[in-house]
């Protein structure tokens, strides 16, 4: 995890770009407006930005022209290894918390993404250090989530 002036960096990629690097505070700051969590999320604290229109900024900041095809997923990866492929479609309604009380979120951060009406009840990913956008056509609509699997080869010899 990277940090830049204190803030953990969150790395946003796209298919055919070169990964860039971002605060939440920049993230939001695109976005362009910010709501209560509460709005959109039942129960939610804090401060959080549309996800739609944020991509929205995002890809015409990077030069990315209106009306390109749409990723088919958004892949989401955690600090704690926990990674989420959700769909494009069940995005609409996602919002991202990026602050507390207008301070950087103390647990959680650098944002956490709530999907009100994604492939399961209650998902939000928190601790989100990478947003990267894909495109698969074979595997449109489907979902994945769990905790990444990966070990060196030193940890593999250990554990014969």
């Amino acid at each position: 995890m990277s940090t830049q002036s204190g803030n953990t960096l969150i790395s946003i990629a796209y298919t055919g770009k070169e990964a860039v690097t971002t605060t939440a505070e920049e993230m939001a700051k695109l976005a362009g407006s910010s709501f209560p969590l509460a709005n959109r999320i039942a129960g939610g604290a804090g401060e959080a930005f549309d996800f739609a229109a944020w991509f929205e900024a995002w890809s015409a900041s990077q030069g990315i022209e209106a009306g390109t095809t749409l990723p088919t997923h958004l892949k989401v990866e955690a600090a704690d290894t926990f990674e989420a492929m959700i769909p494009w479609e069940q995005l609409r309604e996602a919002a991202v918390q990026f602050a507390l009380d207008g301070t950087p979120l103390p647990k959680g951060g650098p944002v956490r993404l709530y999907v009100p009406h994604g492939s399961s009840e209650c998902l939000n990913v928190k601790s989100v250090i990478a947003f990267k956008f894909v495109h698969n056509e074979e595997k449109r609509g489907e979902a994945s989530y769990g905790f990444k699997q990966t070990f060196s080869a030193d940890e593999l010899r250990l554990k014969r």
